[in-house]
């Protein structure tokens, strides 16, 4: 019986011993989970950060270790989680609207910005870490996430709209980029690559407004779909020109619609990949999709201003982005928007935006930067110029209306307006004025 007793106890000093080597292992990986996020469990102020691509998580986690590094005695613990596209909007949405689990900072998407801007904004101005830098920044790309004066997101890009040709399928017809300046100039390019190569000289969009809004925004003035002023604007010539072009290029089949609808899809990526078009204008941060999607076109693409409706007009428009915000409700702004400016508007900072996310950096002063000629995949790519088409549109690179109608107006031209004009080849002013109608 006793021989019993004293086995049973040493059974339970045994389990005793392994729960404790077990707590002290968890500990030992928490520690090791916050180090991994940017920021050291043994002290630093906490930041809690919601983004949707895991991508800028990567980039995020980085910059918080080198601010750490350069910043002793201020140290941060920055925890990133990334959440699908819709439910982060939403979910961020509802939690400043309640007042209570919103983050100190999160990534919002450019066509969802305007919803965080309707009444009193539940974000922080970020005037006061902005303004000190307005001079080496492209300044259009700070407004589209300002409100009665006041910047409330920092962008990662300027997203400068380029124009990507296929040397070897120019070169079979007998075309020089450097000669097409106008988009008369690029029709009748078009024409001799389908007579010589066979193939359309680009793709256009049916599901989306890549296609159409650059040739929209890069027209003289502030108005594309809306007016400076936050009119809707869409059966203006600034819209219908564009849209009759475009339809005249399908009939004469030197564009075709792009596979897929879009081009982010895996059918355009092929089509393309295999050399089924000559060209596409997309921005600059489109870049990636050629390293990644279509290899075998490496040494093949150059990159060129997009052409003008007329000469001297801009040969560029910002597109796309991610807006970077400080939330009201944070416990650490100082601490936050110090990390957020370190990250995007410093100079260090947009090195590594190029450097990791093969993005066109905000700050046009690290342009020049021989860090941005080093060799990386995208050099090796397209060449180690790629900054110099960048360089010579700086002060070209228009920007877009964007506000609250902002959402409801690119669905309408997504979901009905392209397809209408480019498929069902239907009458552009009539679908405009349908369009029209119905967003008011």
């Amino acid at each position: 019986m006793k021989k019993q007793v004293l086995w049973i106890l040493s059974l339970m000093v045994a389990l005793v011993l392994v729960l404790a080597a077990c707590s002290s292992d968890d500990k030992s990986k928490d520690s090791e989970s916050a180090s991994d996020s940017g920021g050291s469990s043994s002290g630093g102020t906490k930041l809690e950060m919601w983004t949707f691509n895991e991508l800028h998580k990567t980039f995020y986690d980085e910059m918080a270790k080198r601010w750490n590094e350069a910043n002793p005695g201020k140290e941060i613990q920055l925890s990133v989680s990334v959440f699908p596209y819709e439910d982060m909007h939403n979910k961020l949405l509802v939690a400043l609207q309640s007042g209570t689990g919103a983050p100190d900072l999160a990534d919002i998407e450019l066509n969802k910005f305007p919803n965080f801007l309707k009444g009193d904004p539940q974000l922080l101005p970020l005037n006061d870490i902005v303004e000190p830098e307005l001079n080496n920044l492209v300044k259009s790309r700070l407004d589209i996430y300002a409100k009665d004066g006041n910047y409330y997101g920092i962008d990662f890009h300027v997203g400068a709209a380029v124009i990507y040709y296929n040397k070897e399928i120019l070169d079979k017809a007998g075309v020089n980029p450097d000669d097409i300046v106008t988009w008369a100039d690029y029709e009748a390019a078009g024409r001799k690559v389908l007579d010589a190569a066979g193939v359309p000289m680009t793709t256009l969009e049916t599901s989306d407004l890549w296609s159409l809004m650059p040739q929209v925004a890069q027209a003289p003035g502030k108005d594309d779909l809306q007016t400076a002023d936050g009119q809707l604007n869409i059966t203006s010539p600034v819209v219908s020109g564009p849209l009759k072009w475009q339809q005249n290029l399908i009939k004469s089949k030197i564009a075709i619609l792009t596979p897929g609808g879009n081009h982010h899809a895996e059918e355009y990526y092929g089509m393309m990949n295999g050399g089924g078009a000559a060209s596409v204008w997309m921005p600059m941060w489109y870049m990636g999709r050629f390293t990644d999607y279509m290899p075998d076109l490496k040494g093949k693409i150059v990159i060129k201003p997009m052409p003008v409706w007329k000469e001297g007009e801009p040969r560029s428009a910002g597109m796309g982005g991610t807006g970077t915000a400080v939330t009201k409700t944070s416990k650490n702004q100082e601490a936050a928007k110090a990390f957020l400016a370190y990250a995007k508007l410093s100079r260090e900072g947009n090195i590594e935006i190029w450097k990791q996310l093969g993005f066109d950096p905000l700050r046009s002063d690290v342009w020049n930067a021989p860090e941005l000629k080093e060799s990386n995949k995208f050099t090796d790519y397209f060449g180690p110029d790629i900054f110099d088409v960048l360089t010579e549109v700086k002060g070209e690179i228009e920007g877009v209306v964007v506000n609250e109608n902002t959402p409801a107006i690119s669905d309408a031209f997504k979901t009905s307006v392209i397809t209408r004009i480019l498929l069902d080849n239907e009458d552009v002013d009539k679908v405009l004025s349908d369009a029209a109608n119905q967003l008011k």
